[in-house]
């Protein structure tokens, strides 16, 4: 049985579930073609964090397949938010403001991104009021 997920995946295993996001339900010889020679990692590498890494409950495995097949074991944006509120407790003090100020302040946002921010604050607006 897998044990509760630890709060951060390293930089390695979240290059995994991009991977997995992206491509679905991937075996160990897929992720690894897409990491590809660059990372470094060869297959028993690319197997052991794998195997790590559902130990700590980011990836589930199907055992009832050969070869095994791993998937995420959270969406994405599941994963995003729990990421974001840890980031947003640990160094910012808990305030939302502070972090996206200072997520604005490290690159120039797009226009459409402004305008997504500034939708995703108009619902919340909207929300408080009801």
């Amino acid at each position: 049985m897998a044990r509760t997920p630890s709060p951060r995946p390293t930089d390695g295993e979240l290059e995994i579930l991009r991977i997995l996001w992206e491509r679905g339900p991937s075996t160990v010889r897929q992720v690894h073609a897409v990491l590809g020679a660059a990372s470094g990692a060869g297959p028993t590498s690319v197997l052991k964090r794998m195997q790590i890494m559902a130990e700590k409950g980011w990836v589930e495995r199907d055992e009832r397949v050969r070869p095994q097949v791993y998937r995420a074991a959270a969406p994405r944006r599941d994963t995003q938010r729990r990421l974001v509120q840890d980031l947003l407790q640990r160094v910012f003090g808990g305030s939302p403001a502070e972090l996206v100020l200072q997520a604005l302040a490290t690159r120039e946002a797009s226009a459409a991104e402004l305008q997504e921010i500034r939708a995703l604050l108009d619902r919340l607006e909207e929300e408080e009021r009801r």
